[in-house]
């Protein structure tokens, strides 16, 4: 590359570290007084915008707005941004694989070398979501939870092994390793690369929400959609708005009873009320070197719920501990340390003189912070200890809502007897029945893991027990959980209690909690209960862990096990007694609970640098499952024609080595008259498969019954699954239809059919196919399958009155035309009713954001932007998406 597409080589230094001589660029060369007032996580964004800039994806005025950000936060000024890598889970990793392995044949098949496809940037994916609590409180429970994840993904699985072996630049973590985020922070995350000498921050972007757990090690990171996912694996950078920062300042110090969990949910339910939503959080201040690397990564895991972006806490002197007692080797772990000093990314939180500035100024004492969970349905909704007895009942006269149930008055004391293993026992409001010790929100954090087991411990020595009936369990984020839980003596208590280790995965905390015991359901049933569910989880909305839990709460893993001992949320530990000891004395939870100073004393003990090293010396490996399966050794994937789960994709069947000519859109029909605020979740197929809906009809035929069908997620790789739930909301607002529903007109004949079943009519018949649409088109949570499953139905273009930003970009990169009505025009006011025919001229010489004239079939004509933002933009569509450039590309 040119020296002037490299404008900022003068930066580059080279120091001596170790045995070695280390390149950087030393942003402290810029010699701006700006750069030190910069939060830490916008000096992030600035290097790799300085890093990377070669005048196309990244411009000098980049560079310029972003040392400007003082100036910009508030003007929506939109940035590139190229992290260092990309994390994967497997749910939403096999759609990233499957489009690796189409690229592959296209690249093949256009007379190329397939081997060339691989993620430029590199790529790790962690096998996590497939595994359920089908068993618990049994010996064997971990073994036969492995087992039935294997029968249930076998064919997934077999896939991920392929392109394990075949991509250069990709690690798959095989299932039963742990929980992504986990891995990442205790394994994966760098803090620092060196790439062939070259030393610049750790930085990533990944396919889920809590991506940011890793924030806490102080690595600027965030969660995406898949195509943004996969343009960055395939090196390219993705757009964001230049954010505003939030400082977060603590101060004060923990009660001695108090957890991490406590204070997370404290800071939850704070940052939700302050209003962070599209923010960056920074956490500052004299408190937080008093939180453990563990305790920065809760908080930083709950970002999404929240509402940020981030919840970024810079590198200290407690970051580089933590890196030693996971076992990262020394000569890393000192260039980590010289680079982020010599670059003054390295933080002093007792050093008022190394505060930046923040956009606005939050604070919290930890002396506040008491004892508490959050639920019934939401994780901001925070309910101390003491209150929880009085606003679990509060929420049964409530009106139905997020805190309400509306249960009537005579109806709220029902007790319903049943009988379990020959035993009776009775349920009532508030009875809890699942209770896990499960995320990586917790288990990633040995602090209120050795808490759990040390009450554990304490409860069963004093003679107490958890009802046989409750699902208890525990699934630790990762093996290292496990061996110091064991090293420590714990474990034989909490198997005891019921919270023997059931498996090394997500589990109950996104829904995978498997069945309720028969009795139990079927009372729950008969009373119409309102029974709940305590986990240590991240989300608790309503549905999500069980269907039969109407109220979930979010808690600490010692907590978990409290409201497991006494059975009901309805419980005051200050007055009510858990059980009586041998001697008939009355137990509290006061006289069981352990403080932080006896965890501590066990944590220093028992969490050392060789369970790290040894766990994931052996991380790749995977269990006797693993190794026993048979995957192709193919550089090309034997794609299996009877496959339900993995299909290779049409995104490239009929693309050329030239550059097609400039499209535009002739003749085309309305396939979906949309109004206002139409989201992600509208469009992209998500939850259970419907008995009605095409894509049922297509599993069907293939010979799978219902109980079968599984999820849309689960079949993520299969795009005859995914295009026939794209946007089969039963909640869609079509205006071409009199009521809600996945359903639309095939204008021409005015028949009405299925939106799937329209799109392949018009197919069939050669006609093109548009999207009208109101304003925030496409908001919500970036999902892949928004963009890929209108461009599969063969949706050509969306007008609309404005976009998401990210979901704008998605259908740039998969080839589909974002326009824009002109300033005060809407499809109402033009008088346009969906039922007309659109022709859309694009010019050869399009620039970005220039104007465009549609004309309709009964004489209407009208100017409309395209939102073609940049040159890069502009790029992709020309090849057709963002993949399909990428292709030619490597030809």
């Amino acid at each position: 590359m040119a020296a002037k597409d490299k404008p900022f080589q003068n930066l580059l230094k080279t120091e001596r570290i170790g045995s070695e001589d280390l390149r950087f660029y030393d942003l402290t060369a810029l010699k701006d007084n700006r750069y030190e007032k910069l939060p830490f996580s916008i000096r992030v964004l600035l290097e790799s915008a300085v890093r990377n800039c070669d005048g196309f994806q990244i411009q000098e005025s980049d560079v310029e707005n972003i040392l400007n950000w003082s100036e910009n936060q508030d003007k929506s000024v939109e940035i590139p941004f190229k992290p260092a890598r990309v994390i994967l889970q497997d749910f939403t990793g096999v759609p990233a694989v499957v489009d690796f392995a189409a690229m592959r044949d296209a690249v093949e098949k256009l007379g190329g070398d397939p081997q060339k496809i691989n993620p430029i940037c590199p790529a790790d994916l962690v096998i996590d979501h497939s595994v359920q609590v089908d068993v618990s409180r049994s010996s064997t429970a971990l073994k036969k939870n492995q087992d039935l994840e294997f029968e249930r993904n076998k064919e997934r699985f077999i896939f991920l092994k392929w392109g394990a072996k075949a991509f250069k630049n990709m690690l798959i973590v095989p299932p039963g390793s742990g929980i992504v985020h986990q891995v990442n922070l205790e394994y994966l995350g760098r803090v620092v690369f060196n790439t062939d000498g070259l030393l610049y921050p750790d930085s990533l972007v990944g396919t889920d929400s809590h991506t940011t757990m890793i924030n806490g090690l102080g690595i600027v990171a965030w969660g995406v959609g898949g195509i943004e996912a996969e343009a960055v694996m395939l090196g390219q950078a993705i757009s964001m708005v230049l954010p505003k920062v939030v400082g977060y300042k603590i101060t004060g110090q923990l009660n001695p009873l108090i957890t991490s969990t406590d204070l997370v949910l404290t800071i939850t339910k704070h940052l939700r009320q302050v209003g962070v939503v599209g923010k960056f959080v920074e956490f500052y201040g004299p408190g937080v070197s008093q939180l453990s690397i563990a305790d920065r990564a809760t908080i930083s895991n709950m970002c999404p719920e929240y509402g940020a972006t981030v919840g970024f806490f810079p590198v200290d002197d407690q970051s580089i501990e933590y890196l030693r007692q996971t076992g990262r080797e020394e000569e890393k772990i000192r260039f980590v340390e010289q680079y982020l000093r010599a670059n003054k990314m390295f933080r002093d939180y007792d050093n008022t003189d190394n505060d930046p500035e923040f956009s606005e100024l939050v604070e919290l004492d930890m002396n506040t912070v008491v004892p508490c969970c959050s639920g019934p349905k939401r994780p901001h909704d925070k309910v101390a200890v003491t209150d929880m007895k009085t606003d679990f009942m509060t929420c049964l006269n409530n009106k139905i809502g997020f805190k309400g149930f509306a249960i009537p008055s005579e109806k709220q004391t029902m007790t319903i007897p049943f009988v379990y293993d020959k035993q009776e026992y009775t349920l009532s409001h508030g009875s809890v029945v699942i209770a896990a010790i499960t995320s990586c929100t917790n288990t990633s954090n040995p602090s209120v893991m050795l808490g759990a087991g040390l009450l554990a411990k304490n409860a069963v020595e004093a003679g107490l027990d958890v009802k046989p009936y409750i699902k208890t369990s525990l699934s630790p984020g990762s093996g290292v959980v496990t061996y110091y839980l064991r090293e420590s003596g714990v474990i034989p208590y909490l198997d005891k209690l019921g919270f023997g280790i059931v498996g090394y995965g997500c589990m109950t905390c996104i829904g995978n909690s498997g069945p309720l015991e028969e009795p139990v359901a079927q009372a729950i049933d008969k009373g119409d209960l309102v029974a709940c569910g305590v986990l240590s989880g991240n989300r608790n909305f309503e549905g999500r862990i069980h269907p039969l839990t109407r109220a979930n709460y979010l808690a600490s893993p010692p907590l978990v096990i409290a409201y497991a001992l006494a059975g009901t949320v309805c419980f005051d530990f200050e007055k009510d007694s858990l059980g009586k000891n041998a001697e008939g004395k009355e137990i509290y939870l006061r006289d069981i609970w352990p403080t932080r100073e006896q965890i501590h004393q066990v944590e220093q003990q028992f969490v050392i640098p060789s369970m790290f090293r040894e766990v994931y010396s052996k991380i790749q490996k995977g269990t006797d499952r693993w190794m026993a399966l048979d995957a192709p050794d193919s550089q090309l994937y034997p794609w299996d024609a009877k496959s339900t789960y993995i299909k290779s994709p049409p995104f490239f069947e009929n693309m050329t080595k030239e550059l097609p000519d400039m499209q535009g859109v002739k003749d085309a029909f309305v396939l979906l008259n949309l109004g206002d605020s139409v989201t992600t979740d509208h469009i992209s197929p998500a939850g259970s498969i419907s008995r009605t809906s095409p894509a049922a009809r297509y599993l069907g035929n293939l010979g799978l019954t219902p109980r079968e069908f599984n999820s849309y997620g689960s079949r993520r790789g299969n795009d005859d699954v995914m295009a026939r739930g794209t946007f089969a909301n039963i909640r869609l607002v079509n205006k071409l239809m009199d009521k809600p529903g996945p359903r639309t007109i095939h204008v021409p004949s005015n028949d009405q059919m299925d939106i799937y079943d329209a799109a392949q009519r018009y197919d069939s018949e050669g006609k093109q196919v548009i999207v009208l649409a109101g304003k925030e088109y496409g908001s919500g949570s970036s999902r892949d399958w928004a963009a890929k499953g209108p461009w599969i139905l063969g949706i050509k273009a969306v007008i609309a009155e404005s976009y998401e930003r990210i979901h704008r970009s998605n259908l740039v990169g998969m080839g589909i035309i974002p326009l824009q009505y002109k300033s005060g025009e809407t499809a109402q006011s033009l008088g346009l009713t969906g039922r007309e025919a659109y022709t859309i001229d694009l010019n050869e010489d399009i620039k970005p954001g220039q104007l465009a004239v549609v004309k309709t079939n009964d004489g209407k004509t009208f100017e409309v932007i395209v939102r073609f933002d940049t040159d890069v933009e502009l790029t992709y569509f020309r090849h057709g998406g963002i993949l399909n450039y990428m292709i030619r590309k490597m030809l």
